[in-house]
């Protein structure tokens, strides 16, 4: 793709689509459209060069603004968060399904060449998740259909709406199911944080009280894989310049318990904590990793990252964003904008 073509970024005062559209900027794109529903201020990374645009894409005049002129429409907005979140907004999360039709039948009117949609390990049926052994999920595992209820049906219908804007209407789609991305720039308290980010701040909590005790949320036998966020950002591109026409795995194949997460936390801040186990908190599924074979062929690639590393630069992250947050609004305001021209 030409450098001097329109590229729009959804969901890009998040996590992922904030640290996506430094990438593009560090690869010399210099038309980005950036949308998201927060009011600036609020994004987590902001640049000055980007057309920074604050929208609601539930509505389709928003969505035909955004994608208007665009070359590739990079979509990951979504009504979503950590367990903690996606099992108390069920209809919420549901609701998400109007970005992306919205974003399809505007990309249909206004010509865009490409489509990337960020799905999401949650549309795997949960029958196969039933174990503590972290059960590889390969790509066919989603049907019979029984995902996870309310935010994985919507990203299971949203990833057949792409297929068929595909076959009906000769749109170029590519959809990725993300495995729990991790890393700086992202939501680390708040209710909307992964594991890893709350279990971060957990120890730093601790650590900084001199309260040594941590609450884990269910048994903390439970099993995922984590994938760093430069990991993610190498695969969404080599996924949407790719051939692959159906939704693929895209995580890293590193499975570990919530218990062994915490040790690793635990080990960079040099602290060992007491365990109170929440078992009436939201758990999710009981085992969850991503069988990476098809990415490994179509690719010759998958995320490597090791799970140390990436967590030793988030925890570095959120330690110098909770010690902002704790001298007042100026910590906050730096904590959400990272502004460059």
């Amino acid at each position: 793709m030409p450098h001097d073509d329109l590229v729009l970024v959804t969901g890009a005062g998040g996590f992922i689509g904030g640290n996506l559209v430094a990438s593009l900027r560090a690869q010399g794109y210099m038309r980005i459209r950036a949308v998201d529903i927060k009011p600036l201020h609020h994004w987590y990374q902001r640049f000055g060069d980007v057309e920074n645009l604050s929208l609601d894409l539930n509505d389709k005049q928003n969505c035909e603004t955004s994608a208007k002129g665009a070359r590739d429409i990079y979509n990951l907005a979504a009504n979503m968060g950590g367990m903690g979140f996606i099992e108390k907004n069920k209809a919420l999360c549901m609701l998400s399904v109007l970005i992306n039709t919205h974003m399809l039948q505007a990309a249909l009117k206004y010509g865009v060449a490409r489509c990337f949609y960020s799905s999401s390990a949650c549309v795997y049926n949960g029958d196969k998740q039933t174990s503590f052994e972290a059960p590889l999920l390969k790509e066919a595992d989603a049907y019979p259909a029984l995902a996870e209820d309310g935010y994985g049906w919507e990203k299971l219908f949203s990833e057949r709406m792409c297929r068929h804007f595909r076959e009906d209407f000769g749109l170029y789609t590519r959809v990725a199911r993300f495995h729990n991305v991790y890393g700086p720039w992202g939501t680390w308290f708040g209710g909307r944080e992964k594991a890893p980010a709350a279990i971060c701040r957990k120890v730093i909590e601790a650590k900084l009280s001199k309260k040594h005790d941590i609450e884990i949320w269910g048994t903390g036998n439970q099993t995922r894989s984590f994938m760093y966020i430069d990991d993610c950002l190498v695969g969404i591109q080599k996924i949407m310049n790719s051939e692959i026409l159906e939704p693929i795995n895209l995580g890293s194949s590193e499975a570990v318990s919530i218990n062994r997460l915490a040790d690793l936390v635990e080990g960079i801040a040099g602290i060992h904590l007491e365990r109170k186990y929440d078992l009436n908190a939201p758990l999710g599924v009981n085992g969850r990793n991503s069988d990476n074979t098809l990415i490994k062929k179509y690719l010759n690639w998958e995320p490597t990252i090791p799970l140390q590393a990436g967590l030793e630069k988030t925890y570095a992250w959120i330690y110098d964003q909770y010690l902002a947050r704790e001298k007042g609004a100026a910590g906050v305001v730096q904590e959400f904008t990272n502004t460059s021209s």
